[in-house]
């Protein structure tokens, strides 16, 4: 078995993230894994999914390098009669990016409040 096909659930994980500059090779019986998340909550996940599959890291046939990249973002203050959606549209994300990026602020994303600051990703 490679270490592709045991790790698979792992790449696939990395995959599905959209971790970019994803590069997966095997050289010398360890698989290496470089790419840029998204996120920290991102690069955990996938640290979860890895300690599932080698649970006490003992195989020492996996070197994992996925550095966190934040996207830019504008900070936007909420004013009264919007919605992440609405915000959204005035900057060309879905109100999910915007949902997403402001976890620490919003808990429901049907309720936001006039006041708030929120950061608006960028391309």
């Amino acid at each position: 078995m490679s270490l592709l096909d045991k790790y698979r659930e792992l790449t696939n994980l990395a995959a599905e993230l959209g971790i970019a500059n994803l590069q997966l090779r095997e050289q010398d019986n360890v698989l290496y894994i470089d790419g840029e998340a998204k996120s920290a909550e991102d690069k955990e996940k996938l640290w979860n999914s890895y300690a599932k599959i080698d649970p006490d890291y003992r195989s020492g046939d996996v070197v994992m390098n996925i550095q966190v990249v934040a996207r830019p973002t504008t900070d936007y203050t909420v004013k009264s009669g919007d919605s992440l959606s609405k915000i959204g549209k005035e900057f060309g994300v879905s109100w999910q990016t915007i949902f997403e990026a402001n976890k620490d602020v919003i808990s429901n994303p049907d309720l936001i409040q006039p006041g708030w600051k929120l950061k608006i990703p960028t391309a």
